[in-house]
């Protein structure tokens, strides 16, 4: 039987809108008080305490153990009018994923596919959660919800259903939630999502972010985001194992980076873990085979004493390359002054080889390695904000040459003490191993009174073109533009290669924190950069106050990323919005779906930039420290 993924969001017990319940569902609510119009298996009963709404929910497993699954599920068809199904859900587990769990599935056996609606899940004392799953009226549908416990003494599984209702729902148009933040410890902040990486392998694109931003670095857990239709509609849950409050033993983790590693068809999402002295203490990789279901993470670097900051992950996928199936991951040492090592993995990611450092001990941080077709590895990266530079490696991993410059940095200093990733690098590679390097920078500004996105190209790593600026608008627009994330259809290539580049911008650069506003554009390439669409606006505004503090400033993350599949740019974002509900905030990742690739005539130039002969920095800039 085929499986696909339909629209899911969690929404953290969190209704967006109010949308009228549909027929067709016998005995959703259990207010019958009895399973009646259900289908049982193993251990379930209804209860008349602790439901969602009303009086009665449904129990499935028991409050002493049992084992293996039980189950409840009902047969219908998806009334006229349809537009998704819902539930709310309420897990019980207090041992981990690996021997216990919730979840659901959804058969549409009118085409023959099964979508997991809920993927494995094993929390406790969450409350309720609602998800949602798109159908098509007229269809006929399965529903099974399910609980699983091992029969260990002391740690029984239950899973409290109720509400099932097909509703008429729809998507905001233009622009879609796609998960939200489902944590509700008192140390961090919520509801707050941010610093979302992608990466797309096929029709598969996988997102990850922080969720529940603690002020003084990282977050509650790192989230995942799963299109299997290029972006159209997503799952979504949380990474098991990591910290305390997914099961694992970390107080905190940070900076998501996503990989897919295809000769051993495994993604990969890498978080930076913090111990409970806000100490970035090393690199984790969590891995799935399907992008859905996670693994507990294994060490791939530090938990060694050593500090490090602003990982960086990424497989060679090419078949043709010696070095096919080589994964490797780039973080900096900040107890060594920000040295950059690199380690690496020919086993799917299951172990990582000891880190070692290029050749002249560089420091940096926001690393970005690429593999080039042949094997070759570029990493382009930050030297503590002043350039860009890079180093490559020839070999597999097995050593890496010294760095070289791709530019100096000069940059203006975003107002509003917004957290803008001032330096950090965004790095593609287009499908001939042309690498593109893009980042905020004020050189074609006189006076350097805000920042256009730019970006230099190299063929080999080591060579690279002179800065070229994205025509976003005119240099005397007065907007500040920031935060970009580059992303290149790998099918493309050359002259022809299709560019998507989200960021966030200001359209008054010249703002204060309570004047600010904060927004997101997109533009495209449709011939390798020579000339660029008209720029679109695709979220916001949005004030300052609506996303999440740290000590570095308000934070939608130091940096974005973009993924291209066929011809259209995915990214997913930080958005804030007016909390409700008695949080502090409401700063969720958002998608504007699958934007074509359309390109333009507005040609980008090199002309016109000051030079910078050495690094340059404006006033209301400052070193960067720890970004974690």
């Amino acid at each position: 039987m085929a499986t696909a993924t339909a629209a899911l969001l969690s929404l953290g017990g969190l209704l967006l809108a109010s949308h009228p319940a549909l027929a067709d569902v016998s005995n959703g609510g259990f207010e019958s008080g009895s399973l009646t119009g259900w289908t049982s298996t193993g251990t379930t009963a209804v209860v008349g305490s602790g439901a969602h709404t009303g009086t009665y929910a449904a129990r499935v497993g028991g409050t002493s153990p049992t084992n293996g699954d039980s189950s409840i599920a009902q047969t219908f068809t998806a009334p006229t009018g349809a537009t998704q199904l819902s539930f709310w859900y309420s897990v019980t587990c207090p041992d981990t994923l690996t021997y216990d769990w919730a979840t659901a599935t959804l058969a549409d056996t009118t085409t023959g596919t099964t979508t997991t609606v809920l993927a494995k899940t094993c929390t406790n004392g969450r409350g309720w959660k609602q998800l949602t799953s798109s159908v098509t009226a007229g269809h006929n549908y399965t529903l099974k919800l399910v609980s699983h416990d091992d029969n260990y003494a002391g740690d029984a599984t239950y899973t409290l259903y109720d509400d099932v209702a097909f509703t008429t729902a729809t998507p905001p148009p233009g622009l879609t939630q796609v998960s939200t933040d489902p944590f509700t410890n008192t140390s961090s902040q919520h509801a707050t999502e941010l610093e979302p990486d992608t990466f797309a392998y096929g029709n598969t694109i996988v997102a990850s972010s922080q969720v529940g931003r603690f002020t003084d670095g990282g977050s509650s857990d790192i989230g995942w985001n799963t299109s299997t239709d290029g972006g159209t509609t997503w799952q979504h849950g949380m990474l098991p194992g990591i910290t305390t409050y997914e099961g694992g033993t970390w107080a905190r983790v940070s900076d998501p980076a996503v990989a897919h590693d295809a000769k051993h068809g495994t993604w990969m999402v890498a978080g930076l873990v913090i111990d409970s002295n806000v100490n970035g203490a090393g690199v984790t990789v969590s891995r799935s085979t399907n992008g859905t279901s996670w693994q507990n993470p294994v060490m791939a670097v530090g938990n060694d004493g050593q500090g490090y900051d602003k990982e960086w992950i990424v497989c060679d996928n090419s078949a043709t390359s010696p070095y096919y199936g080589t994964c490797y991951v780039e973080v900096d040492v900040t107890s060594s002054g920000n040295a950059v090592v690199m380690s690496r993995s020919t086993d799917g990611g299951a172990s990582w080889a000891t880190p070692m450092a290029p050749s002249g001990g560089p420091s940096g941080l926001g690393g970005q390695p690429l593999v080039q077709p042949n094997g070759t590895v570029v990493v382009p990266y930050s030297a503590n904000g002043s350039s860009v530079r890079a180093f490559n490696s020839t070999n597999g991993g097995s050593s890496w040459t010294a760095s070289t410059l791709i530019a100096n940095v000069s940059s203006h200093g975003v107002a509003g003490n917004l957290r803008d990733g001032e330096g950090l690098p965004s790095a593609e590679i287009d499908g001939s191993g042309k690498i593109y390097v893009a980042w905020q920078d004020c050189r074609f500004r006189s006076g350097c009174p805000a920042n256009d996105i730019v970006y230099a190209t190299s063929t080999n790593g080591t060579s690279w073109s002179a800065v070229t600026r994205v025509p976003i608008d005119a240099t005397t627009s007065g907007a500040d533009h920031f935060i970009p994330g580059i992303g290149i259809d790998p099918a493309t290539s050359g002259t022809t290669a299709k560019i998507g580049l989200y960021y966030y911008f200001y359209p008054n650069a010249n703002c204060t924190a309570s004047t600010c506003r904060l927004e997101v554009g997109y533009i495209s390439s449709a011939n390798g950069g020579s000339t660029w669409s008209t720029p679109t606006t695709v979220a916001g505004p949005m004030s300052l106050s609506q996303i999440a503090d740290s000590t570095q400033g308000s934070m939608v993350g130091d940096y974005i990323s973009t993924s291209v599949i066929g011809g259209k740019a995915v990214s997913t974002f930080a958005v804030g919005k007016p909390p409700t509900n008695g949080q502090a905030f409401d700063e969720a990742l958002y998608t504007a779906g699958p934007l074509t690739v359309t390109g333009g005539s507005t040609a980008s130039t090199t002309h016109g930039a000051a030079p910078v002969a050495a690094p340059h920095r404006s006033a209301g800039s400052v070193p960067l420290p720890f970004r974690r």
